[in-house]
């Protein structure tokens, strides 16, 4: 089993370290980690990179965090090199941001490993991701709700960021450490499956392994390659387009305005139009996120009369004669914030079909009939639509900053904002309201509480999709 010769192929392939790279080598105390730090000290004897330290971050989240800490101050004192270590409460953190502590904790520790780069003078810090690590991420990514660029998952190299380890699985790691004696820490949160990435770890993956395919980790890994080599290949797609359609200037109050040329993106595949308006409006609204939604309304501008506009994230887009567009908000303007990233969703829905949203406690189900149905379907909870408008594509997730629609009896289009506070719906439940959505992304019904007036069935004889909203 040579593993220093797989991760050194790895690393040349991939670029990332050479000779004269000063590397840190992050350490948490699991097998990884250590694996990680042996792995690159015996390239660094080979004279492949310098390996200069090692790093640790004390979340200070488990009772063994403090143990895990002189693990790791142990494993750098046997290996003779200096040990960079800093705390902080993650738990208080996310508290206070109003974040998850998965959350907090990654945005913590990379902070950290920022600082301490830059004070070690090192070139990059070193991660042990694995591709287990890797199959995890895209089938988490994919059960959220991602495009290609979600579902590359863990990039070799991000920044000064590397991890030389994606060509490894973790069960090669630990007969590798057993082999030569080597110790390491076990994390008894591993298997909290409370955690979406331990249920995935511990429940789907094995489920999956055992029913569909054995090889579902390389299988999902592989995945992650392949999609981003095609991000790569649509950024550079998308670079060339924005230097031929886009024009970008200041408004006199100083935000950021983007004017798009409409004929110039109607022409471009949509796959294209989607990765240059990703790009813009990420860059116009960062750091607030941007999700399919947000892209669709905007690419529904292109053939919209003059004058049309939406609000989204950071950031309003108006259609202005033959140009969309886009114009951030000034510095230190208020806003509604937009969702965070973690408790955005989308869900394609089958006909028939069900998904279960189990984080806001809602199923939401669809099922075909050929004529309306009067005697089952009464009560918020249910609703009936037309079917030949639903072409068989529906899709739920939460509302989207600028969401629109028009409640059955209402003269004119009403802002879902609006509508929430008329009915009196809480703020903290709004984002947590199921809304079903056609394929153009527009709203079909708000679930258990009306449907949009184009999606009413006028004809008992129509033929008509059933909705359904239950507890989960």
């Amino acid at each position: 089993m040579d593993l220093p010769r797989r991760i050194r192929e790895f690393v040349r392939r991939h670029d990332l370290i050479d000779a004269d790279t000063r590397v840190l080598a992050a350490v948490s105390g699991g097998s990884d980690s250590v694996a990680l730090v042996h792995l690159l000290h015996a390239l660094a004897d080979a004279g492949e990179l310098h390996l200069i330290g090692v790093v640790h971050f004390n979340h200070q989240l488990r009772a063994a965090a403090d143990e895990d800490e002189r693990f790791a101050a142990g494993i750098a004192a046997s290996l003779d090199l200096p040990f960079i270590c800093d705390r902080e409460d993650v738990a208080a953190r996310a508290a206070r941001d109003g974040r998850s502590l998965e959350d907090a904790a990654h945005t913590a520790r990379h902070a950290f490993f920022a600082r301490a780069r830059v004070n070690a003078g090192a070139s990059v810090v070193a991660l042990g991701h694995t591709r287990d690590d890797q199959a995890e991420t895209v089938l988490l990514r994919l059960l959220r709700g991602a495009g290609p660029r979600g579902l590359a998952g863990m990039h070799p190299r991000n920044g000064p960021v590397v991890r030389p380890l994606l060509t490894c699985r973790r069960e090669e790691l630990r007969a590798w450490l057993a082999e030569r004696q080597l110790p390491f820490r076990e994390d008894e949160t591993n298997h909290d499956v409370s955690i979406p990435r331990n249920r995935i770890r511990g429940e789907l993956l094995p489920l999956l392994q055992a029913r569909f395919n054995p090889g579902i980790v390389e299988v999902l890994a592989d995945q992650a390659d392949l999609a981003r080599d095609a991000v790569g290949w649509m950024d550079a797609a998308a670079a060339d387009l924005d230097a031929a359609i886009v024009r970008r200037s200041r408004t006199t109050d100083g935000a950021a305005r983007c004017e798009i040329d409409v004929e110039g993106l109607g022409a471009a595949p949509v796959a294209l139009q989607r990765a240059l308006l990703w790009r813009l409006m990420s860059e116009v609204a960062a750091p607030r996120p941007i999700g399919y939604g947000h892209v669709e309304a905007a690419r529904r501008l292109i053939g919209e009369p003059g004058g049309t506009r939406v609000d989204l994230p950071g950031q309003r887009l108006q259609r202005i004669a033959a140009k969309v567009v886009l114009t951030g908000r000034a510095p230190g303007a208020l806003g509604r914030p937009a969702p965070e990233a973690g408790t955005v969703f989308r869900f394609p829905l089958s006909i028939p079909g069900e998904v279960v949203l189990a984080d806001a406690g809602w199923a939401v189900s669809a099922d075909a009939s050929e004529s309306a149905i009067v005697s089952t379907v009464q009560g918020p909870d249910v609703a009936q639509v037309r079917r030949d408008l639903c072409n068989g594509r529906l899709a739920v997730r939460n509302r989207r900053p600028g969401d629109r629609f028009r409640p059955v009896g209402l003269d004119g289009q009403k802002k879902l904002q609006d509508y929430f506070v008329d009915r009196k719906v809480a703020r903290e439940r709004r984002d947590t309201v199921p809304l079903v959505v056609d394929d153009s992304d527009r709203i079909v019904w708000v679930a258990g509480f009306g449907i949009d007036e184009a999606f009413r069935v006028t004809d008992p004889t129509q033929a008509v999709v059933i909705l359904k909203l239950r507890q989960a």
